[in-house]
This record gives C-alpha cells, sequence and structure tokens, in this order.
C-alpha cells in the first residue's frame, strides 16, 4: 500500500509538523476535546481555532477480555499500533474497560508518530502525554470508558499512530480486540514516553484498551463505520498490511477524484450475527449486532455513513436461522435505527460459502434468498452494494471466486478484499440520506427536542 513509502519522509518533517500543528492552538478554555458522552469537557489544554471537526479516524469493537490475563498487566507498558484513514492536526484516544471487572488506573498515557510501519519506536518529537480532564493520571471505572483530552499532533492519513498506556497495578480483565491482525507490543514498567522501541520485547495480536482515536480535521468530512464479522475484521487478511476490505475503501475515499472524504472505522467482530449475542464460552462473538449499533456505530465521531456487512454467521452458525425474512426484517431493524440518527446506511450482500463443511443446499438457498430480499429493498437499505455478485465464481455460485478465497471458503484473501472495496460505488457513499437531513441535523433536532 501507498504508506510503505511515506514513512522515510516523517522524521525529517516532525519539527515542522510540531510548528504547524502548535500554530492553530491555543490555550485552555472552549476547545473541542471531549468525554466518553460527546460533551465538551471543561478545563482542556488544547483548544484548535482552525476550521475543523471531530472525525474518527481509527477504531476498533472491544470485543471481550483478554485471555491468559485476569490480573492484567501490573506494572507494564502496553504500545498499541493503529492504522489511521484520515489525517489530522491533533488526537484524542478512547479508552475502553468494557470487559472489566475493577477499576482501570492509567498511569501514564501517550500518542506518537510511528517510525516504521507496525514497529514500536515512534518518530523524535512527537510523543504527547494524553491527559483526561487535564489529569495525568486516570481510573477508568469497571464497565466503563473514557476519551482523553486533545493532543496537538500533526498525524498524516495512511499512517500508524502509537497509543501507549502505562498500568501501574493489577487491574483485572484486559478489554481487548481479539484479532488485530496488528502487532502489540509489551513493555515492562513505566515506558510510554520511550521514543526507542528497543524495551518493547513482549508482543500480542491484539489491540489492548484503546477503541477509538479521532482527528481533528478539516481532510476529511466525517466517516463510514463498517459493521461486520470477521470478514471485515479482516481475520484472513495479511498479518500487519493493513489488507482489509475497509483499509482498501479508506484508500479508495482519500486517493479517487470525486469519491467522498471520508474516513472509514472498522466494527467488524470475527463471529458476530445480526440476531443472536454470543454464546456462553464463546464471549469473542461479541453481541448480537441489534445490541452493539450505539456503542459500536453511533458513538463515533463524525459518523455520517454506515455499511453493514452481516448475515452469514446467522445461517452458518448453529443453531442456524433458515428463516430469510428473519434475518432481513434483523437487517431492516439496523437500517431504521441508524437512519433514525441521521445516517446513510449502506447494506451489503452476503457473500457465498460453499465448500465450507458445514455448508448445504437448505443453507445456500437461505442466503439466496436474504440476498434477493436484500436487493429488491426488503431491509430497508438507502442502497446496496453487491458483494456477492463480486466475488462469487461463475461457475460456481454457491462459492467464492478460487482467486479471492483464503482457503477456507468463508473468507477473501487479500485480492477479495480488494476486490470488496471495488464494489463499492463511492457515489453511493456520499449521497444525502433520503430520509432526510444529515446526522448533525437529527442530532441537533432532538436536542432541541429534549431527547
Amino acid at each position: 500500500m501507498a504508506r510503505r513509502t511515506g514513512y522515510p519522509l516523517l522524521a525529517g518533517l516532525a519539527a515542522v509538523a510540531v510548528l504547524v500543528s502548535a500554530a492553530i492552538f491555543v490555550g485552555a478554555g472552549g476547545g473541542p476535546a471531549a468525554s466518553g458522552t460527546g460533551t465538551p469537557r471543561a478545563g482542556t489544554t488544547v483548544a484548535p481555532v482552525a476550521s475543523g471537526t471531530w472525525v474518527g479516524a481509527w477504531s476498533a469493537a472491544p470485543v471481550s477480555a483478554e485471555p491468559g490475563a485476569p490480573e492484567g498487566h501490573p506494572d507494564a507498558s502496553l504500545r498499541n499500533v493503529v492504522h489511521l484513514s484520515a489525517g489530522g492536526s491533533a488526537a484524542r484516544v478512547r479508552v475502553s474497560n468494557l470487559f472489566g471487572t475493577r477499576p482501570l488506573v492509567l498511569a501514564h498515557a501517550t500518542v506518537a508518530l510511528a517510525a516504521a510501519p507496525g514497529g514500536p519506536a515512534a518518530v523524535p518529537g512527537t510523543v504527547r502525554r494524553l491527559t483526561f480532564g487535564t489529569h495525568p493520571e486516570v481510573t477508568v471505572p469497571a464497565g466503563a470508558e473514557l476519551t482523553s483530552d486533545a493532543v496537538r499532533l500533526d498525524v498524516p492519513a495512511d499512517t500508524d499512530l502509537l497509543v501507549t498506556l502505562h498500568t501501574p497495578a493489577a487491574s483485572g480483565p484486559v478489554t481487548h480486540h481479539r484479532f488485530a491482525r496488528q502487532t502489540g507490543y509489551l513493555a515492562r514498567g513505566d515506558r510510554a514516553a520511550d521514543v526507542s522501541g528497543a524495551a518493547y520485547t513482549e508482543r500480542t495480536a491484539h489491540w489492548r484498551y484503546v477503541t477509538a482515536v479521532d482527528v481533528w480535521t478539516d481532510r476529511a468530512e466525517g466517516a463510514v463505520v463498517v459493521l461486520g464479522d470477521s470478514i471485515t475484521d479482516g481475520i484472513t487478511a495479511t498479518f500487519g498490511a493493513d489488507h482489509r476490505w475497509t483499509d482498501f475503501l479508506a484508500d479508495r475515499l482519500r486517493t479517487e477524484p470525486g469519491a467522498p472524504r471520508y474516513a472509514v472505522l472498522n466494527q467488524g467482530i470475527s463471529g458476530n450475527r445480526i440476531l443472536r449475542g454470543a454464546p456462553r464460552g464463546s464471549p469473542a462473538n461479541g453481541p448480537a449486532a441489534l445490541t452493539r449499533l450505539e456503542r459500536d456505530v453511533l458513538s463515533h465521531s463524525g459518523a455520517e455513513v454506515l455499511i453493514v456487512q452481516l448475515g452469514v454467521n446467522d445461517i452458518l452458525k448453529t443453531p442456524h436461522r433458515t428463516d430469510p425474512a428473519r434475518i432481513a426484517d434483523g437487517l431492516a431493524e439496523l437500517a431504521r435505527r441508524a437512519q433514525r440518527h441521521g445516517l446513510r446506511v449502506v447494506g451489503t450482500t452476503l457473500l457465498p460459502f460453499g465448500g465450507h463443511p458445514k455448508h448445504s443446499a437448505r443453507l445456500e438457498a437461505v442466503r439466496r434468498e436474504v440476498n434477493d430480499r436484500v436487493r429488491r429493498g426488503d431491509a430497508g437499505f438507502d442502497a446496496v452494494v453487491d458483494l456477492d455478485a463480486a466475488l462469487r465464481d461463475p461457475g460456481r455460485p454457491e462459492r467464492l471466486r478460487p482467486a479471492y478465497d483464503s482457503g477456507d471458503h468463508v473468507h477473501p484473501n487479500d485480492a477479495g478484499f480488494r476486490a470488496m472495496a471495488d464494489a463499492v460505488d463511492p457515489a453511493l457513499l456520499g449521497a444525502a440520506p433520503p430520509h432526510g437531513g444529515s446526522r448533525a441535523g437529527v442530532r441537533a433536532a432532538a436536542e432541541q427536542a429534549g431527547h
């Protein structure tokens, strides 16, 4: 991807970036840094005066408690590597203790530009300490999340950001996103301010505690949030390469002439279903999509469009949903609820899974009927992307095209993920919601009405 060629420039431009970002900020009082509820936070130390807005640049849905870490990571620094789909002149970070059973103490938190893709070292001069309500240390209650104050930092799009959290004591279960497809790092002691990555000798494939990064920007008009399952989570994408289909879509929206300048937020959870939450003993599948819409879509800054890529697991996983109308009704409920909040909602057809051990003629008939209902508008989407047509094998339409199959006959490979992104007409995303108004307008009307 294009980002692999841009990193040598970051170190040389770091000093200039610091000066530019500093030039558009003033002191405390009146800045847009926000709490987890989205309301202005008093006492903010950073206040942009240049035009712009907060837009989500990266996200990952909190999924479950990290296995093998019942006490958390006492006296450790957790360095998360996240890839931004939009750039800006400031950043703020959301941290979650959703699956915690005790208060989570963060003694030191920082952000920095990564010196190289996927690595733990920072670009010199870019490390910024995060505060929460101006406090350098914060306690996140069990089950809660908090958003940091804004920090001045010129963050380019298509770049890795390092988000580092020092947890000084045992804090109980660690809220994490299981399939990051990205290396994360751990160092012993407080190494949150380290520029060098030398102390970060322990590695993980999870994102820990961090669930979103917003940027203050005039470079993006808003965000597309993709609510999906393991196909959106990208569990078969090349590790560390940012080759999920949402990454390819972000590239298109950032570079193609005429495309709406939207960031893309990936809210995929492997195993996720529309109608049924994770069974007991399988927390990694997440709650049913109908119950996570508020948390994983509507809460994100600048969300303007929702893409729904769900339904395969409802059919394929036990107990199988074999009533196409029930699945289509669930999709329609997602669409209605998001539309009521002013989002444009784009649905996708269900990819084929022929060749999977659980595939059968009966389940194939259900998948095809769901797709027919989606295509003819029964699910209530504002627009539809026909992923089935884009990726199926013309000779065996119950299967993925071999060139797009990762080998498990359910999940695409990198080429398939690119084909998914290429199937999206950017014009479908930029059109105004036919149900009336922008998200901002709908929210303002609700606030005026006292809702």
